[in-house]
């Protein structure tokens, strides 16, 4: 299965959250992999904590390099078990967590992707998805071309057999729900762009979900500690206001994978959250619970076949 995580805007939480998701998959014994296609800022390294990636890799051997046809060597792999700052090694029953970074200093491809490189991306696609249960793709922000590359790239004869996944990752704002639904189906939006190059719009469209991240539930009294009375009020009342928009634009409750509540270890420090930070009260378990979450409903069948 390839999950490719977009969204319309940076500071959605899209890169901690997916790493996060995938960390919870590996720990679930399932062997995934993580694609850095965020070409101009190639930062997962520094979420996974892996020294002498946080920038990508600077051995010229890093994805962007690789799809112009211009890396030195094999591509840059990593076995974040062995590689990541704390983790103490791959734990027993977990899958395979390994990280394919960008290059540093690398930057956007030209528009649009050329044949050769869709061809190289299509062909990295199918290999992987031989050896990995789920490879998550990274992408840039916005309307990128990552998002152009990735699109071609899923519908050439050896990859139209991959079942493949579209997350759009927002935060829990009027601007940001407006945002993602354009980014979804707006002029020069995924679904359109899907269509431009090859993929059947009605059947694309199905494989479209939300993830909605750093939200405060008003519903959830331990979550409005330290608001007033006024602030609680006026908190609910958005909320129920942000619920009507979302489901205007097409991206409400039946669409939404998963939620993904305000985590202060996040706001500070953008890491992987684990069993540990949670048992020293560093990190919610609610955070972590919706990890697990959305690690399991990504790899359920019956989460795709709803409307």
């Amino acid at each position: 299965m390839f999950v490719f995580a977009m969204s319309d805007k940076g500071g959605t939480g899209r890169s901690v959250t997916s790493i996060n998701v995938l960390y919870r998959a590996a720990m679930r014994g399932d062997d995934v992999c993580y694609l850095d296609f965020d070409f101009g800022s190639p930062t997962a390294g520094a979420i996974f904590g892996v020294s002498g990636v946080e920038r990508g890799t600077d051995g010229g051997n890093g994805l962007h390099r690789y799809l112009h046809g211009k890396a030195v060597g094999e591509l840059k792999r990593i076995d974040i078990w062995r590689e990541a700052r704390g983790l103490g090694g791959r734990p027993a029953g977990a899958g395979q967590l390994t990280l394919f970074p960008g290059d540093e200093g690398g930057g956007e491809f030209a528009r649009p992707p050329s044949g050769e490189m869709i061809d190289r991306c299509a062909d990295l696609f199918q290999r992987l998805s031989e050896e990995f249960s789920v490879c998550l793709i990274d992408l840039s922000a916005g309307r990128s071309i990552a998002t152009e590359l990735a699109l071609a790239a899923t519908n050439r004869p050896q990859t139209t057999r991959i079942h493949s996944q579209w997350l759009v990752f927002h935060r829990w704002t009027r601007q940001h729900v407006i945002a993602a639904a354009g980014l979804a189906f707006g002029v020069n939006g995924l679904l359109e762009q899907a269509e431009a190059r090859g993929h059947d719009p009605a059947g694309f469209n199905r494989r479209i979900r939300f993830v909605r991240t750093a939200t405060i539930d008003p519903a959830v009294p331990a979550r409005l500690t330290g608001l007033s009375a006024t602030q609680v009020a006026w908190l609910q009342k958005r909320n129920q206001e942000l619920d009507t928009l979302a489901s205007t634009n097409g991206v409400g409750r039946s669409v939404r994978l998963g939620t993904v509540p305000l985590d202060p270890m996040l706001q500070w420090q953008e890491q992987l959250i684990s069993d540990e930070d949670v048992a020293r009260g560093v990190a919610n378990g609610a955070t972590l619970e919706a990890f697990e979450n959305l690690a399991e409903r990504i790899t359920d069948k019956s989460t795709w076949e709803q409307s």
